[in-house]
């Protein structure tokens, strides 16, 4: 039985799922599910509203009502699966016994923004560049990123049809390094939406150039359909490069485009 507490309340018609409130909440409450921000679990919010100076639009307040009660070992379980520091208010991670499959809530920690060394600027050898990652940030689903994310900025956007990535052997040593990465799949995701977040990743940030790339199947040729509707939508352009990929690996071409 819940008990009547303060909570984080989200308001999902002013929330654009930026994900900025996320790395606010220390106890790893919110996560963004859906292009939304929620509130994984009741045991994880303190409801002490730490995280409410950080969401720009103003979708979270703090409301009471009934819920479990706040459980410290529950977050501590939480964060050191999610890699993140445990506060030092919280019981010691060391003398806990972490059982995973034991902790409530489904937030997926995939969502949350990261911001990561790539492998070729940490000491790994030039000789073996090829077989390390070059990937500087997370998420890289286009679903998941948002516009606001400070990786963006002044970009250099690789914007990747999902299969590409498999197709092309030297794509993180000659493509990834320097860029900033958003994937997916025209033919089975939401085109309009694709044509929604990449126009708000446009208008918002001073991208330096986009590079496209799809596979040469037909279905996957809308990538650059739906950048080209995007650049509408937002009212600007921005220097692209389109490259079609091979199934067997090969760059088939390399054109610029003007959108």
């Amino acid at each position: 039985m819940g008990v009547i507490r303060k909570m984080i309340k989200v308001d999902e018609e002013k929330c654009t799922g930026c994900g900025l409130c996320v790395p606010g909440c220390e106890e790893g409450a919110l996560q963004i599910i859906d292009g939304k921000a929620r509130l994984v679990s009741d045991v994880y919010c303190d409801g002490l509203g730490a995280c409410l100076g950080e969401c720009p639009e103003g979708a979270l307040s703090v409301e009471e009502r009934e819920a479990e009660d706040f459980d410290p070992r529950a977050v501590v379980e939480l964060l050191t699966e999610q890699g993140r520091t445990v506060p030092e208010h919280m019981p010691d991670p060391a003398s806990l016994r972490i059982d995973k499959k034991a902790r409530p809530g489904g937030g997926c920690p995939g969502a949350a923004l990261k911001t990561m060394t790539p492998c070729q600027q940490a000491n790994v050898p030039v000789s073996e560049a090829s077989a390390v990652s070059n990937l500087s940030h997370w998420p890289v689903q286009l679903r998941l990123v948002p516009p606001t994310a400070p990786f963006l900025k002044d970009a250099d956007l690789l914007l990747t049809a999902d299969c590409v990535a498999v197709a092309l052997p030297d794509y993180h040593a000659r493509y990834v390094r320097d860029k900033v990465v958003v994937m997916g799949c025209p033919k089975f995701d939401d085109a309009q939406d694709y044509v929604e977040r990449l126009a708000a990743i446009i208008a918002r940030n001073d991208l330096k150039t986009i590079t496209v790339m799809e596979m040469e199947v037909p279905c996957c040729s809308s990538m650059s359909v739906i950048l080209e509707r995007a650049m509408a939508k937002a009212g600007r352009s921005v220097a692209t490069t389109r490259m079609i990929i091979a199934r067997d690996g090969r760059v088939l071409s390399r054109e610029s485009l003007n959108l």
